[in-house]
C-alpha cells in the first residue's frame, strides 16, 4: 500500500509533513510552561485533602477528583479537537485548567470544602491536556517516527514538572504575604503555565496539525478500508497482505489495556507516598524532592521509550513496563518506612515503568484511530486513562487506611504485571503460527532413501 506524501517516507519526499517540525517545536514550548501544573495536585493535594477533611482515609479524595476532572476533559476536548482541531481543543482545556487552579487556591485560602472540590474536578482539565498534547505531536509524524514524536512532546514536560514542586518554597513565601497558605503555592504556578500554555498554543499552533492531516488524506476508496493513511496500490487494489497483516496487527483494545493497567497502580502510589512520608516526620521540601525525582522519570526516559517503540514494537516495550511497575511496587512495599532514598528510587522506577507503557499504548491507539474521528478515539482512550487514575486514588487511601501501605504496594505489583499480557499473548499467538505453518519436509530422492 502507497501511503499518502504527507505522512509517508519515500524516494524523493520528505519523511514527513513539513510543517512537522514548526508544530513540534510549538506543542514543546506549551508543554515545558504547562508541565508546572502537572505536580501541584501530586504534591499537596493528598496534603490538602487530609488538613481541610481531617481524615487519612479521604487523602485520595483530591488525586480522584482531579483525574475525574481529566476524564470529563478529556472527552470535551477530544470532541473539540475532533470538531475545530487542534489549536482550540487545547487551548480551551489549558485555560479551563488555569480557572480550576485558580479556584483551588481560593478554596483553601478561604478554606471552603465545598468550593475545592469543584476546582479540584475543573483542575483536571488542564491534566488532560498535557496528556493529550502528545496526539498532536503524532498527527503529521511518519509512521516509523510516530514513537519518537510523542515521545518529544512527553519529554516537554519534564522541566516544569519537575521544577515545580522545587518552586514551591520560592513562591510559598510570597504567596503568604498576600494571604495564600504556603500549601496552595503550587496551585498558583499551575494556573500561570496553564494559562501561558493557552496563548502559547492560541497564537502560534499553525497550521493545524490534525486539520492539515485531513486535509491531505484522500477519502477512502471502495477497496481500501476506512484506517488507511492512503489511496490503495493500482496494481494491487485490494492488497490483500496488507490488510492480513493490519488485522494480526494489535488495535486500539491493546493499546488501551497497556496504558490503564500502566496508569492505575502508578497513581496509586503516587498519591499515597506523600502522605507514608508525612507520617513518618518528613517535611514538605522532602516530599517534594521524591515527587519531583518521580515526575522527571515519568518524561525524561521518552526518547528511549519512543525509540524502543519505533524499533521493537509496542508489544515488547508493554512487557517491560509491566515488570518495570511490577518491581518499583514491590520495592516502595518493602522499603523501610522512614527510608526516604529507597522510596525515591521505587517511585523513580515507577516513573520509568509508566512511561514506557503510556509511549507504546499511545502507538498503538494512534496508529488504530483513522484521521477521520482519530481525535474523539483519542480523547475516549484518555477517558479510560483517567478512569484508571482515579480508581487508583479512590481505592490508595482506604487501602492504606485499612492495611497499611505494603498492602497497597503489594496490589500494585500485581495489578502492573498484568500490562504484559498482551505481549505474553501476541508472542504465543506468534509461536502458534509459526508452528502451524512450518513446511513439511520435502521427500529424500529415491536413491537416498533409508
Amino acid at each position: 500500500m502507497t501511503l499518502s506524501p504527507q505522512v509517508a517516507a519515500g524516494p524523493g519526499r520528505p519523511p514527513e509533513h513539513p510543517a512537522q517540525r514548526r508544530v513540534l517545536a510549538v506543542l514543546v514550548v506549551s508543554q515545558l510552561v504547562s508541565g508546572v501544573g502537572l505536580t501541584a495536585g501530586v504534591v499537596v493535594g493528598s496534603l490538602i485533602a487530609e488538613e481541610m477533611l481531617g481524615s487519612t482515609g479521604l487523602a485520595g479524595l483530591p488525586t480522584a477528583l482531579f483525574t475525574g476532572g481529566s476524564m470529563l476533559g478529556a472527552l470535551g476536548i477530544g470532541r473539540l479537537c475532533q470538531a475545530w482541531g487542534r489549536r482550540p481543543g487545547l487551548g480551551l482545556g489549558y485555560a479551563v485548567g488555569a480557572l480550576g487552579s485558580v479556584g483551588v487556591v481560593v478554596a483553601v485560602a478561604a478554606d471552603q470544602v465545598a468550593l475545592l472540590l469543584p476546582a479540584l474536578l475543573v483542575y483536571g482539565a488542564g491534566t488532560a491536556t498535557n496528556l493529550l498534547a502528545r496526539y498532536a505531536g503524532a498527527d503529521l509524524a511518519a509512521p516509523e517516527r510516530r514513537g519518537r514524536a510523542v515521545s518529544r512532546v512527553l519529554l516537554a514536560s519534564t522541566f516544569g514538572a519537575v521544577a515545580g514542586p522545587n518552586l514551591v518554597a520560592l513562591v510559598g513565601g510570597p504567596a503568604e504575604d498576600w494571604g495564600i497558605p504556603r500549601t496552595a503555592a503550587p496551585f498558583v504556578l499551575a494556573a500561570v503555565g496553564y494559562a501561558v500554555a493557552a496563548v502559547v498554543l492560541g497564537a502560534l499552533l499553525r497550521p493545524d496539525p490534525l486539520r492539515s492531516v485531513r486535509a491531505a488524506t484522500p477519502p477512502p476508496g471502495p477497496a481500501e478500508p476506512a484506517y488507511s493513511a492512503g489511496p490503495a496500490d493500482p496494481a494491487d487494489p485490494a492488497d490483500p497482505a496488507d490488510q492480513v497483516e493490519r488485522s494480526r496487527a494489535p488495535g486500539l483494545g491493546t493499546g488501551l489495556w497497556i496504558m490503564l493497567l500502566a496508569q492505575l497502580p502508578k497513581v496509586a502510589l503516587m498519591t499515597m507516598t506523600p502522605v507514608h512520608l508525612a507520617a513518618h516526620g518528613h517535611g514538605t521540601g522532602v516530599i517534594g524532592l521524591v515527587v519531583s525525582l518521580h515526575i522527571g522519570a515519568m518524561f525524561l526516559p521518552s526518547p528511549l521509550s519512543g525509540l524502543l517503540v519505533d524499533r521493537w514494537g509496542a508489544l515488547p516495550v508493554a512487557a517491560a513496563s509491566g515488570v518495570t511497575l511490577g518491581a518499583a511496587a514491590l520495592l516502595a512495599g518493602l522499603a523501610p518506612a522512614d527510608s526516604v532514598p529507597v522510596l525515591a528510587v521505587a517511585l523513580l522506577v515507577a516513573g520509568v515503568g509508566w512511561n514506557l507503557g503510556l509511549v507504546g499504548g499511545t502507538a498503538l491507539v494512534t496508529a488504530a484511530a483513522p484521521p477521520a474521528r482519530g481525535a474523539a478515539t483519542q480523547g475516549l482512550a484518555d477517558v479510560g486513562l483517567a478512569v484508571a487514575g482515579c480508581t487508583g486514588g479512590l481505592l490508595s487511601g482506604p487501602v492504606v487506611a485499612a492495611g497499611g501501605y505494603g498492602t497497597l504496594a503489594a496490589g500494585c505489583a500485581l495489578v502492573a504485571l498484568l500490562v504484559a499480557l498482551p505481549a505474553v499473548r501476541a508472542a504465543r499467538s506468534a509461536r502458534a503460527a509459526g508452528a502451524g505453518s512450518a513446511p513439511e519436509p520435502a521427500p529424500a530422492p529415491a536413491g537416498k532413501r533409508r
